[in-house]
């Protein structure tokens, strides 16, 4: 990744007219964010049937007697709040020196805005029907997705001179060449040998990735069961998963070998080492195919036919097709990360429903707003490895404006899954809350551009998503 000219402490981020703005815009998008998540706990515990009539509840203005009609309220209160915090950016932005884009943005917001209270007014004098309330919803996520649109010509305006002034017409130089990492050294004694041997076939399985991916397969299974959740379904389905996990893992180990000697973060992996031979990996990743089948099998047969597309889209389309042939590996390639919940949700089931779909598609378009931080931190290290990564393709710039994109599309797909299930407050808080910060450090990689705000963002990713699947579950299965 580029170093440019990064300002000074006290020029960030609240000092200059603009970066008010931007923060304002920002606080106005979240803002939008609440409003929704708000609107759809009010739809699943069907506050809003309690609460007839409009401006007032059931004609009274002070009137919460109970927990419905106190959520009730709370929403459109809310709506009063971000109403006014819509119009107030749209007032800044037109009497300010917004570009012409901005400003059209922010005004289709105040109009899409407005068409929502109509229609929220509607709903609550006649009756909220399902008509008006996914229009609602649909209008709503329509004002939040041009606030975005909004924020993200913002940044761009404002951060397009902060790169370090560069030649367009000359080529970025050639990442210099890792070089070769000798074979470790194996101990002479049995127990040295044994744990390096050990360790070595550990890290075959990316073990960094089990965790998250597990806590995906959970989240799956807990929205399918709820509290009737059983133990063996668990312990089965999980074990089947991290077994699937490390088969993908070592497969992938082994097709990148040559390709892994290349790059810095890569070249001590153990088969690029030769401190595992290749046919031993690729027997090792046999194995752990077979045994997360038979595993994947006791639970039932749709649950293994999804383990072994797991297993062959990683490592053969992820790896040999997408990851060196095309920029959007990264997009399509979330689907390895999407199908622990498709298979969590079948483990249960034994089919696939909307809600694990729906679990599924967030991790989709989480994974750019996850990953895309990690291919800026090591920008020069694709490039060295001759993957078409997005910011090695098409620059730094358009990759922070991508994830910001897949950040708000994320969100929107949270908000969609409180609505398809029937996911209570603590998911609520946990979607808005982590998503603001995680939103928070997308728009510090923006302003600062550097390794140290790319991995920050990187790291909010994995613990917005983390955190959200925490909640998915003790959600679905405690409250």
């Amino acid at each position: 990744m580029s170093h440019p000219a990064v300002r000074s402490e006290s020029s960030f981020p609240l000092v200059g007219t603009h970066d008010r703005f931007t923060w304002l815009l920002t606080t106005t998008v979240m803002g939008v964010y609440l409003l929704i998540v708000v609107g759809a706990t009010t739809t699943i515990t069907d506050a809003a049937a309690a609460c007839g009539g409009w401006p007032a509840c059931g004609g009274e203005w002070v009137a919460i007697s109970d927990t419905q009609i106190a959520i009730a309220w709370g929403h459109r209160v809310t709506a009063l709040i971000v109403g006014l915090l819509v119009a107030i950016t749209a007032g800044i932005a037109l009497i300010g020196d917004a570009s012409r884009r901005v400003q059209a943005a922010l005004g289709l917001g105040v109009a899409l805005y407005t068409t929502q209270v109509a229609i929220g007014a509607a709903a609550a004098t006649v009756g909220l029907t399902g008509v008006l309330s996914n229009l609602h919803l649909l209008v709503a996520m329509a004002v939040f997705g041009t606030l975005v649109i909004a924020l993200a010509w913002t940044l761009e305006a404002e951060t397009a001179g902060l790169d370090v002034d560069t030649d367009p017409a000359e080529p970025e130089p050639e990442p210099e060449p890792v070089e070769d990492v000798p074979t470790p050294a194996v101990p002479d004694d049995v127990l040295g040998r044994a744990k390096l041997t050990a360790f070595a076939y550990f890290r075959l399985m990316k073990p960094r990735l089990m965790w998250l991916l597990c806590l995906v397969a959970s989240a799956g299974m807990a929205l399918a069961a709820g509290p009737d959740l059983t133990v063996r379904t668990i312990v089965l389905t999980l074990t089947g998963g991290v077994l699937a996990i490390g088969a993908s893992g070592t497969f992938n180990h082994v097709l990148e070998r040559d390709v892994d000697k290349k790059m810095a973060r890569t070249s001590d992996r153990p088969v690029a080492t030769h401190l595992v031979p290749v046919r031993n990996a690729i027997a090792f990743g046999g194995l752990l195919t077979v045994a997360s089948l038979a595993v994947f099998l006791q639970v039932n047969l749709l649950a293994a036919a999804l383990g072994l597309i797991a297993i062959l889209f990683y490592s053969v389309i992820y790896t040999l097709v997408l990851k060196p042939n095309t920029v959007q590996n990264t997009v399509i390639g979330g689907a390895a990360g999407a199908l622990p919940a498709m298979i969590g949700w079948a483990a249960v089931t034994g089919r696939i429903g909307l809600p694990g779909l729906a679990l599924a598609g967030v991790i989709f378009l989480w994974t750019p707003a996850h990953f895309y931080n990690l291919a800026l931190a090591y920008k020069d290290d694709y490039a060295r490895g001759g993957f078409p990564m997005m910011p090695v393709v098409h620059g730094e710039a358009v990759t922070r404006k991508h994830i910001l994109w897949y950040l708000a599309a994320t969100l929107l797909g949270a908000s969609a899954l409180s609505v398809i299930t029937d996911l209570g407050v603590l998911y609520a808080a946990t979607t808005v809350t982590l998503g603001a910060v995680f939103l928070w450090a997308v728009i510090r990689l923006h302003w600062e551009r550097t390794e140290q705000a790319a991995f920050r963002a990187f790291h909010a990713s994995n613990a917005y998503l983390g955190a959200l699947l925490v909640a998915i579950v003790v959600d679905a299965l405690v409250l």
